[in-house]
């Protein structure tokens, strides 16, 4: 009994030492799951803790993204609308002495030749005074042929004595006098037929016919007006409303993109002349841009235009770094000291490339990209070069 006592006190004593080696092994692996688990405390809760108390203290400097934008070709577009008008206009009118308009030959929308008739006008008296005028030349050339032969047989008589040399000059005198009654008589037959050849209303030069204002039956004399307007060969314009600043650099030849209102249809054309000078009131400018005559362009009507004004260089800005306020335009700048400053700018023309910065900037500036809301002038920051593609 002893002996099985003994055996099975040994052998409990021998079931109770057994597992401590297995206790030992674990020891280290809780220790490491500690530490990992202070570690990971120590990143996650420690270092916010840390964040918020150097925003607390004011100490953390925060990472601005800035570009410097340089120097680009740009090329300046001008936006302005006007209206559309005839080039040459040419008002017609009664350039005689008037009378009965006895027929209208033509219609607005026609084209016509230099000098072709318009209208006519009653001539019946004018008729008669030149035919008058035409028997009196005949009149004169008979007189002056009967003085011719009245010279030549005195002339054929002075040799026999019959005749005195002054019978000679006096029938010379009268011969000479009968020739000049003969070119007055003549050129009074030619001017009554000039003066009845103005009687018609014709065009001066050729064009197209745009308004009558005349109507068979109508009296009318040179105080009447304009009976007809037409647009010498057709030419047409946009005479384009600008602002002072933007006729500033804009040239002859600059070439546009003319849009009549109410359509989609655009015509191409290039400014034929700036105008020299400013209306006080407005502030603004004419550039009249030369168009080929088409339907679609109807003098009168109201028109949009795209000039483009030359190509010049000037620094681009991506969209997001314009801020604005009371006081314009302006963008934040990070200085030398790395402090962010405030710079106002004039801005150009914008674009699916960026914003054009007309004044302000030189390019070499470095430009906050964006978050310029969150900044405040005179805040210290740590300014990261964008790219390229930043912009």
């Amino acid at each position: 009994m002893n002996y099985e006592t003994a055996a099975i006190g040994g052998g409990g004593h021998m079931a109770l030492e057994g597992p401590a080696p297995a206790r030992r092994r674990w020891i280290p692996v809780a220790v490491i799951l500690v530490l990992v688990a202070l570690a990971a405390w120590y990143f996650l809760g420690g270092k916010k803790h840390d964040s918020a108390a150097g925003n607390a203290g004011g100490t953390q400097i925060p990472n601005i993204t800035v570009v410097v934008p340089g120097q680009q070709a740009v090329s300046r577009v001008i936006s302005a609308t006007g209206t559309l008008a005839a080039r040459r206009e040419m008002p017609v009118g009664v350039a005689g002495e008037g009378g009965l308009i006895t027929r209208v030959l033509v219609e607005p929308g026609q084209w016509v030749r230099a000098g072709q008739v318009l209208a006519t006008v009653d001539r019946s008296v004018q008729i008669q005074g030149t035919a008058t005028l035409a028997a009196q030349v005949k009149v004169r050339q008979a007189d002056a042929t009967l003085a011719e032969a009245n010279l030549n047989r005195a002339k054929a008589l002075v040799d026999r004595g019959f005749v005195s040399r002054a019978d000679i000059e006096t029938k010379t005198a009268a011969r000479d006098a009968a020739v000049a009654n003969v070119r007055v008589a003549q050129a009074q037959l030619d001017q009554q037929r000039a003066f009845n050849g103005r009687l018609d209303i014709r065009a001066p030069q050729a064009g197209l016919v745009l308004t009558r204002q005349a109507e068979p039956g109508q009296i009318v004399s040179s105080g009447s007006g304009v009976l007809f307007r037409m647009a010498m060969d057709g030419q047409m314009e946009l005479r384009a409303q600008l602002a002072e600043s933007d006729l500033v650099g804009l040239t002859v030849g600059s070439p546009a993109t003319v849009t009549p209102v109410g359509g989609d249809k655009t015509f191409k054309g290039e400014v034929w002349q700036v105008s020299p000078v400013i209306d006080p009131q407005t502030r603004q400018g004419v550039a009249r841009i030369a168009l080929s005559y088409s339907p679609e362009l109807r003098p009168g009507g109201f028109a949009s235009a795209t000039i483009r004004g030359g190509a010049g260089r000037a620094p681009v800005l991506p969209d997001s770094a314009i801020q604005s306020d009371d006081k314009g335009s302006f963008v934040y700048i990070v200085g030398s000291d790395n402090k962010v400053a405030r710079r106002n700018i004039k801005i150009g023309q914008v674009s699916d490339d960026g914003v054009t910065i007309a004044s302000g900037l030189n390019g070499t500036e470095r430009v906050v990209r964006s978050a310029g809301g969150f900044l405040a002038v005179g805040q210290q920051v740590h300014p990261i070069l964008g790219g390229p593609e930043a912009k």
